[in-house]
């Protein structure tokens, strides 16, 4: 009975002393912010970290980073724009393209999705995440596209 109990003081200091070093180690949640892409025009950020492992950006629309306006008329020139924005935000993050794991693609016209698509691809690559895209109403700014991704942080 002795050895039983002394097994279960380790183990629940070892428990404490885990926990202790997960708490100091890194925040929970850590706020990314860049100036290379557009500044948030609400109450969200460019991107969310979570204990350093996995980044959630919010959706990003063909904004210019330096003056704030929608850069392009055609599908083409708004998705770069948009990849080079998350490109922005998953290189602050110490993140790539290469580690995303999942988009959601909004489009405000479906029959915009091959042209979308091709530009969306130069980026993305080989190790495309999985993806869903769907067609919206409307989106800020009126803009024709928003992309929003999940990735790693290695």
């Amino acid at each position: 009975m002795m050895n039983i109990m002394k097994y279960i003081l380790i183990i629940l200091t070892l428990c404490s002393l885990i926990s202790a070093q997960t708490q100091t180690e890194k925040p929970m949640k850590t706020i990314i912010k860049t100036e290379q892409a557009p500044l948030p025009i609400g109450p969200y950020n460019q991107a969310i970290a979570v204990q350093g492992h996995l980044l959630f950006t919010a959706g990003q629309i063909a904004l210019d980073p330096k003056s704030g306006q929608m850069v392009g008329t055609s599908i083409q020139e708004q998705t770069k724009q948009v990849c080079e924005n998350l490109k922005a935000i998953l290189l602050a993050s110490h993140s790539d393209f290469k580690y995303a794991v999942k988009t959601t693609v909004f489009l405000k016209n479906f029959n915009d999705f091959v042209a979308m698509n091709e530009v969306y691809g130069q980026y993305f690559g080989d190790a495309s995440p999985a993806r869903s895209t769907v067609e919206v109403a409307r989106l800020p700014k009126d803009a024709l596209v928003e992309i929003e991704v999940v990735a790693l942080i290695p």
